[in-house]
């Protein structure tokens, strides 16, 4: 509720009906206190963007979208997927300052999320910007590999199809955008996520590097916080938040998750804990030293203590089902920033299985992909797997949880008490 009290402290105690909804909609919060924007649009790449973030990383939501519309005008918009994400454009409207609505239309979503659209476009008087895919780049996707190719091969190239390409479109159009994105959505890729950043992946209106600023309102406000403000102000949301769904996206790629998973979880549910962006928000895949590119590895993982080594002919052999006993292993690279988090839970596991009935191993399987993922079904870095005694198959890990009581816990699951 910490941001719903920012709120009503920053706003008028005069409440009104939105213009246009008289006798049908509840009463709202209209005035809220002006502040004057105190920066130069021409003047936005010269400004230290980490300082700004820094300043406003202790106000409200409230108060970031404020800075937001007062800083950029009609050259920022608001990212809208159909989600929890509407809670932005409830803040939007409480500034009582002009603002753009754009979401994407991959042509895949659910019909709830259509009707979603419909709804808060009729509830705030608004016309979102819908932005679509190219169809011959579609066409050509479906044509050559089907409709359901991201489930064998990954989604990233579907997801560069149908929503990152439009969204560089999109943003070539604005100087700024405002997201959803939360720290607490996904601690694989979301812990970092800043208030207010110069965008780390796309451009803006006037091209190159750190022409796009990207803010981030509901980056320190959990889960609980932003339905306690939707619930309160009554703004309408996605349907399939009541059948489980937390995390919404495309149809083929989204499912309700199950109690204490993460948010994230039920998206792109067959992959692992990397691959959980699209591509909207690359930048926060970053590696250990801050940069998103591959980095090699000064060193390997897990050298002492008792995670074994696997060579390739012993793979072969697991794959094959000769197995002298249960085994779980991680498929790992050296420098994958997440496999390097995981090295010491990971470790952890292998000393409190010790001298069980399940061994703890290792193979370093970027040395040859297409052998790892034949073999043992890999997709990303790290991939674990469990290899039961005497058999064939293998049991992926299916969270991206990894403490060590949460690994152990899913040991347990598969292959009895170790």
């Amino acid at each position: 509720m910490q941001a719903l009290n920012a709120q009503r402290r920053a706003a008028s105690n005069v409440p009104v009906r939105r213009q246009g909804m008289a006798g049908s909609r509840r009463n709202v919060i209209a005035a809220v206190a002006r502040r004057q924007a105190s920066v130069n649009v021409a003047t936005i790449t010269q400004l230290d963007w980490p300082k700004v973030a820094f300043e406003l990383d202790a106000k409200s939501p409230l108060e970031i979208m404020d800075h937001a519309l007062a800083t950029f005008g009609t050259d920022i918009g608001i990212a809208f997927s159909g989600a929890e994400d509407v809670a932005l454009i409830e803040y939007a409207h409480l500034t009582g300052r002009p603002y753009r609505v754009f979401s994407l239309d991959t042509g895949r979503l659910n019909a709830e999320t259509y009707q979603v659209f419909d709804k808060v476009e009729k509830h705030y008087g608004i016309h979102i910007e819908y932005t679509f895919p190219d169809a011959t780049a579609v066409q050509e996707m479906v044509r050559t590999k089907g409709l359901f190719s991201f489930y064998t091969d990954g989604h990233q190239e579907c997801c560069r199809i149908r929503k990152v390409q439009p969204l560089r479109r999109q943003l070539k159009t604005l100087k700024a955008w405002i997201t959803g994105q939360r720290k607490d959505q996904s601690p694989g890729t979301r812990m970092e996520v800043p208030v207010v950043q110069v965008d780390p992946a796309f451009e803006g209106v006037t091209g190159g590097p750190g022409s796009l600023i990207k803010y981030n309102p509901l980056s320190n406000a959990t889960s609980a916080e932003v339905w306690n403000f939707i619930r309160v102000m009554g703004v309408p949301y996605n349907a399939l938040h009541e059948q489980g769904y937390v995390s919404i996206g495309c149809e083929p790629c989204t499912k309700a998750v199950l109690p204490n998973q993460l948010e994230r979880e039920g998206r792109w549910w067959w992959e692992d804990a990397k691959a959980k962006e699209c591509g909207l928000h690359s930048g926060n895949v970053k590696n250990a030293d801050g940069s998103t590119s591959q980095r090699t590895a000064d060193r390997d993982l897990w050298i002492e203590g008792s995670v074994a080594t696997l060579s390739k002919e012993q793979v072969r052999d697991i794959a094959a089902g000769k197995r002298e006993q249960d085994t779980v292993a991680v498929l790992y690279a050296p420098w994958c920033p997440f496999c390097q988090a995981l090295e010491p839970d990971f470790a952890k596991l292998a000393e409190e299985l010790k001298g069980s009935h399940v061994s703890v191993a290792k193979y370093q399987a970027d040395l040859d992909r297409e052998f790892s993922n034949e073999h043992l079904g890999l997709k990303t870095f790290p991939t674990i797997v469990y290899l039961p005694k005497g058999k064939s198959g293998f049991v992926k890990y299916p969270s991206e949880r990894r403490d060590v009581d949460t690994l152990k816990m899913w040991v347990r699951s598969v292959a009895g008490r170790a």
